[in-house]
């Protein structure tokens, strides 16, 4: 199966459409610290990940790959573990660097497998039209070291075409990608913190079979109702469970956020999508709801490039995954047979990507664990719509949605320690408010200003031979977009002003008493309302590498201010 890996932006008049295809041209995480003041290089606010201070043990996964032909979307490599640096590893670290020629192309995804499970998701910048784009990203995948303690087949996936490649209508497209990644391994001295039980004991991908004898890299959900399914035999000896959940919005389902009902299809003349804008990833185990995770409100450079010149939008390069918590069907998956992990987007359109790896501990005094689901009351969502429009040729008013949820799920497994019982009480929040003024018939004023509030708070209590070990976990991504047209002004006929804030907490407690705690808060503005202006704040904060704060501004597409703080380690 071959779909398109982000394109161009899915506005739906065909006026707009137009005019855009001719003038578009132009765990921890990290991105491009490239902060040149007065320049257009992709730039973030965003952390480098912190490390040891020892020398790392490099190993080059791929150097150099070019991507500028659809023949060339799937390229492979061989990985295999250091010699000079075997495991347990303190920390590793991969990096990934690209560059891009100046010219034309479109905002392309990228995605780094090894043995099938991702370890990146991320999306490029549009091109400078004057310049080579330069970009770099790492992240910390610590948690994948047992996948990486053995040779690994390793794939990268970039979607691109090049003249003719691209058929007549885009034969000016001339963006090529040259890439280079590597892993970084830091062994794990004799008093450090990053102890081996702190690691996963395996990660094991989902995969999607592609009807030819290999996989679906990414997977997709094509339509409402699709699941993305792997069946496991799992080990039996299973003390917690977690899966890492990458679910990317793609063409229809670009914009999700945006979308209106289907009743008021008629006149949802920008975004062109239905369903109302609540989307959500509904995970199950042999069909019983197991867990959710949020879809993030991932904005592409694509829309519009002159908004996102020289930074992009909240972790538009670098996809955060969520992490759902799988501990109680601990006992379950352990039993012996065979059982099925499905993902699914609620009320999805078209199409999402999806990757995801379940990362499991197990209980090594044990060959066999014993334990039940105790409970589990999540149950599907039902958003409830809230209609307040006036007018049919021209149509004001509101559009509003909104879905909350409060469930429980609890299980537990009979191990070599004792009873381990595992509690996730889990709040979910999601309002949204469309604020429209259409010209239905003459689309002389087409005005959307969309906010969108989405949330997942949950409380975890782990009981056995560690003590009562209580974990608090925040998580909220919030999105408000307005979006005029026509303007004939503007240079694409449209401005777009986005606001984002990624916020992400966690605190640990072990009866009551604090062992650790972490918060990020990224909040992203841009506007190409002339002049085209952005900005970007990260704040993070947490009880293992203290404080970061950096802030970065543009101006007219150029890089403007760049904080004192960006420069702390």
């Amino acid at each position: 199966m071959s779909l398109p890996s982000r394109c161009c932006p899915r506005l739906s008049l065909v006026p707009a459409f137009a005019l855009l295809a001719a003038l578009s041209s132009t765990a921890t995480l990290a991105q491009s610290t490239n902060r040149q003041i007065g320049t257009q290089y992709t730039v973030t606010a965003d952390p480098v990940v912190s490390r040891p201070h020892q020398k790392p043990c490099v190993v080059q996964l791929f150097s150099n790959y070019q991507f500028a032909l659809f023949s060339e979307t799937t390229q492979t490599f061989n990985f295999t573990p250091p010699a000079d640096c075997p495991g347990p590893w303190q920390k590793v670290v991969f990096e990934i660097n690209f560059s891009e020629n100046a010219g034309f192309q479109f905002d392309r995804t990228a995605s780094v497998y090894l043995g099938n499970a991702n370890v990146y998701f991320g999306t490029t910048p549009e091109p400078l039209q004057t310049a080579t784009n330069t970009w770099h990203v790492e992240r910390d995948v610590t948690d994948y070291s047992a996948l990486l303690a053995m040779p690994q087949p390793g794939t990268i996936v970039l979607q691109n075409c090049t003249g003719s490649n691209c058929g007549s209508q885009y034969s000016y497209l001339n963006g090529v990608f040259t890439v280079t990644a590597d892993l970084q391994f830091y062994p794990a001295g004799r008093f450090d913190n990053n102890s081996a039980s702190d690691i996963p004991d395996e990660v094991i991908p989902m995969v999607q079979g592609n009807g030819s004898g290999g996989v679906n890299l990414p997977a997709f959900l094509l339509a409402d109702g699709d699941q993305f399914t792997t069946t496991f035999t799992l080990p039996t000896n299973i003390e917690r469970a977690y899966l890492d959940v990458v679910s990317q919005s793609q063409q229809t389902d670009e914009q999700w956020y945006a979308c209106f009902p289907n009743n008021l299809n008629a006149i949802n003349l920008l975004f062109d999508c239905g369903n109302t804008d609540f989307r959500e990833t509904e995970i199950t185990i042999d069909g019983k709801p197991a867990g959710i995770a949020p879809i993030s409100a991932w904005v592409f450079t694509g829309f519009l490039p002159d908004q996102w010149v020289p930074m992009p939008a909240a972790q538009t390069l670098d996809f955060v995954p969520y992490r759902v918590n799988l501990t109680p069907f601990a006992a379950l998956l352990s039993d012996g047979s065979q059982h099925t992990v499905s993902l699914s987007v609620f009320d999805q359109n078209y199409y999402f990507a999806e990757a995801a790896s379940l990362l499991l501990y197990f209980d090594k005094g044990s060959k066999q664990i014993t334990g039940e689901l105790t409970k589990d009351t999540l149950a599907n969502p039902s958003p409830v719509v809230q209609e307040n429009l006036k007018g049919t040729a021209t149509v004001t008013g509101t559009i509003g949605v909104t879905q909350n949820r409060d469930f429980t799920i609890a299980g537990y497994v009979n191990t070599s320690h004792g009873k381990v019982s595992t509690s996730i009480s889990q709040q979910q929040r999601f309002s949204s408010t469309s604020t429209i003024d259409f010209d239905t018939v003459n689309q002389s004023v087409l005005d959307q200003n969309t906010n969108v509030q989405n949330s997942v708070s949950s409380s975890t209590t782990a009981s056995g031979w560690r003590g009562n070990i209580t974990t608090d976990e925040t998580f909220s991504f919030p999105i408000s977009v307005d979006v005029i047209l026509p303007v004939p002004s503007a240079e694409f006929g449209l401005t777009v002003a986005t606001t984002q804030n990624y916020q992400a907490g966690k605190q640990v407690y072990l009866y009551g008493f604090p062992l650790s705690f972490s918060f990020v808060n990224n909040s992203v503005q841009g506007s190409d309302v002339s002049p085209s202006s952005s900005s970007q704040h990260y704040f993070s904060f947490d009880s293992t590498n203290g404080l970061y704060d950096c802030q970065i501004a543009s101006n007219n597409n150029t890089l403007a201010t760049v904080s004192r703080g960006c420069n702390q380690p």
